[in-house]
């Protein structure tokens, strides 16, 4: 275990990291809340703004998938930054086309799709530093971990209410700029951030095509029997889950003629996910994961049920409140398993490939479950979606591997350059980190 200590100095790398996952999750908020209503403020179409909706959400699912590839051959460091700095070029240019030319459709989506299509890589960029970050603090990858997700909790929170507000002060268009200036100021700091292996790609050897790496990454990640069954398990929740706040609840209070409700819901439910997190982070130590990790899915699983009988909306706030609660552990486990089984070398694939299953699960969630609430009612699709998150949180106890959890390092002493890499992998021996040709052979566990 690395020991507590809190110095200024120790800290910066981490408080840099933090700050820019904020900047940046809060300019993504702010987005998803700008730019359609820009589409609706020009078209008048909310056709539209689902037209802008999928055209980013199919690249993204793509992008999501190769985003480890490129961290791992372009460096992590500077993978995030350009990440960033694309970003705030793409919303930029948002205004300064409205200015030169007049923005129609076709701009707006070219231009939303080059913003969110480097969002995967940037995320799983800053995901891989984490670690290294954490060790430097002298934080336990718990805490660091737990932290994390509630910074990216709290972004969500804000940016979204931050990019109301803007609309309301400055205009949708204007808006950008201000965003811009955060994801440019996120950029900034990940330039400043010094921590190892953050600079360079870990490798010296020949690299294989993006296509030959990603498929190594996903071997390694289904034959891994905790990497996979977490996976599985987290991609089926969240197909069901985000189709809640995605289009049960705002059916049922479209309705109802009542939006504030279900902006109250979402936002209790976040809420209560930023305080799960930390929570975890600090309790972490004196309680098994796997036992946090199959409570979290038992206690998510009965509250869902509770909210799927429609109680009256203080009941359904406190509800999602404790929803987010329970569920706020799962990310910051899931983020160590990823950290600390995967190989120095192969660490952003496996961010990337676990998480583009995540971004996969959400639009199939909604095709289905979009599909049931037409035909069968808000209602009854409700309790049939609470069903399916009982028989994953149940399945869970039966999963064997869920038990390695309990094994799992708390800290990476991080390398601080290539040989250390290649004695770290090999104990001396013949360096099996150059290249992973057959995952199978390659030591990964770290706890």
């Amino acid at each position: 275990m690395v020991p507590e200590r809190s110095t200024s100095s120790s800290l910066r790398p981490l408080l840099l990291l933090e700050s820019a996952t904020l900047l940046s999750g809060a300019g993504n908020g702010a987005a998803l809340v700008v730019l359609p209503w820009l589409v609706l403020e020009r078209t008048g179409s909310a056709g539209s703004a689902g037209v802008l909706a999928a055209a980013t959400a199919i690249p993204l699912l793509a992008s999501s998938l190769f985003s480890g590839t490129v961290v791992d051959t372009f460096g992590r460091r500077r993978t995030a930054i350009g990440s960033d700095l694309l970003s705030a070029a793409s919303v930029a240019a948002i205004p300064i086309v409205d200015h030169l030319i007049g923005l129609d459709m076709a701009w707006l989506v070219a231009l939303a799709v080059i913003g969110a299509v480097f969002d995967p890589a940037g995320v799983t960029a800053r995901e891989t530093m984490l670690p290294a970050a954490a060790g430097r603090a002298g934080w336990a990858l718990e805490r660091a971990n737990g932290v994390h997700e509630a910074v990216w909790g709290v972004a969500f929170l804000l940016g979204p209410g931050m990019g109301g507000v803007l609309i309301a002060w400055v205009g949708a268009v204007n808006a950008l700029w201000v965003t811009a200036i955060g994801f440019t100021s996120s950029a900034l700091m990940l330039a400043l951030l010094q921590v190892p292996m953050s600079g360079a790609p870990v490798s010296d050897a020949e690299p294989d095509s993006m296509w030959r790496q990603t498929t190594d990454g996903l071997r390694f990640v289904w034959r891994d029997p905790l990497l996979f069954a977490l996976t599985a398990a987290i991609a089926v929740l969240v197909s069901v889950y985000m189709p809640i706040e995605g289009v049960l609840l705002p059916v049922e209070f479209e309705a109802q003629d009542q939006p504030g409700r279900l902006g109250i819901i979402v936002m209790a439910m976040s809420a209560g996910g930023v305080a799960g997190a930390l929570l975890y982070g600090l309790f972490a130590r004196r309680i098994r994961r796997s036992l946090v990790f199959r409570g979290a899915f038992l206690v998510t699983a009965t509250l869902v049920l509770v909210l799927a009988f429609m109680p009256p909306i203080a009941v359904m706030v406190v509800v999602a409140f404790f929803i987010g609660v329970a569920y706020g552990p799962v990310g910051p486990i899931l983020n160590l398993a990823m950290q600390t089984r995967s190989p120095e070398h192969m660490r952003g694939r496996v961010v990337g490939i676990i998480s583009s299953a995540e971004y996969a699960a959400g639009p199939v969630g909604y095709l289905i479950v979009g599909f049931a609430t037409e035909h069968l009612g808000v209602r009854t699709t409700f309790l049939a979606v609470a069903g399916v998150i009982m028989v994953v949180a149940l399945a869970t106890l039966a999963v064997r591997s869920l038990r390695d959890l309990d094994g799992l390092a708390s800290s990476i002493e991080e390398p601080s350059n290539l040989a250390e890499v290649l004695d770290v992998a090999t104990g001396g021996a013949a360096p099996l980190i150059m290249p992973p040709r057959d995952p199978d052979h390659t030591e990964h566990r770290s706890g």
